[in-house]
């Protein structure tokens, strides 16, 4: 199953404009406290803007321009950006299936140009086969039905369908730990089939996947966690490179990270886990 095309929703949109227009009222010396008050909007209206939570109106946008003293020629270009945030992506048409607020990171997966992963736990859903899926979500979501786990299983195949697509494939590294590929998730032929898609797969010449031994030592994974840093292109909107996002999974919920201190950070944790690894998956 192929993602469609053209359809890659409101998420980076929405980041995009929030990131400008939370520019443009620091260049004006502005609070979010005072700007809600000159907009006649909540503090949380801004907030939900300025983090791309919301889509945008064109003349909201207007109105933010004019009390931020935007540049003339700066208000149209986000302005279409704001009729970008209204955008519906493929995944929506799943959002029975999808769980709650993992919307933003499929959006943002598929804008993405290259993903950097490390995972202590499991085989990354954009490698995994369709049995190992499978066994996975029957042992992790009990009493889920014969057809919600069909329909999983598209939302799995669609993106999937990033790293193999014949233009401009997504770029993946990834390293695990050696105890993904020993877990036991289906049973031995399952795990066989798994571990011949990852060769396969790292035989791509967008991906790359390496394994750290049990016997690696101290690495900057012990501390941080399983993690993926989603990288981007140029923002068209202003023809500046996108900021990286960092994607943190825990057992108790997930985490956007987008500043600059915290991409330096997980990106050299990314660089030392990689070293003690060895690419024979």
């Amino acid at each position: 199953m192929a993602s469609p095309q053209g359809v890659t929703g409101s998420t980076m949109p929405r980041r995009q404009l929030g990131r400008h227009l939370r520019d443009l009222r620091n260049q004006a010396r502005m609070t979010t406290r005072t700007a809600a008050s000159k907009l006649e909007w909540s503090e949380a209206k801004i907030w939900r803007i300025e983090t791309g939570q919301t889509s945008l109106r064109s003349l909201d946008v207007e109105a933010m321009c004019k009390v931020y003293g935007a540049p003339a020629d700066l208000v149209e270009p986000l302005a279409a950006l704001a009729r970008e945030t209204k955008a519906r992506g493929w995944w929506t048409t799943y959002g029975d299936v999808i769980p709650e607020g993992f919307e933003v990171y499929i959006g943002l997966e598929e804008a993405a140009t290259g993903l950097s992963i490390y995972d202590n736990g499991l085989v990354p859903a954009l490698l995994q086969t369709e049995d190992y899926t499978r066994a996975l979500l029957e042992q992790s979501v009990p009493g889920l039905t014969e057809a919600d786990l069909e329909r999983r299983l598209r939302v799995l195949q669609a993106r999937q369908a990033l790293i193999t697509r014949e233009e401009a494939p997504l770029r993946l590294h990834v390293v695990l730990t050696e105890s993904v590929l020993s877990g036991r998730v289906g049973d031995d032929r399952v795990g066989a089939a798994q571990r011949a898609r990852l060769r396969e797969l790292g035989e791509r010449d967008n991906i790359r996947i390496q394994v750290l031994p049990g016997d690696a030592g101290y690495h900057a994974g012990l501390e941080s966690g399983r993690f993926v840093i989603l990288d981007f292109g140029v923002d068209g909107s202003l023809d500046r490179p996108e900021p990286s996002v960092v994607f943190v999974e825990t057992f108790a919920g997930s985490a956007y990270l987008d500043k600059a201190a915290e991409h330096e950070r997980y990106r050299g944790a990314f660089v030392d886990i990689a070293a003690a690894a060895t690419d024979t998956p």
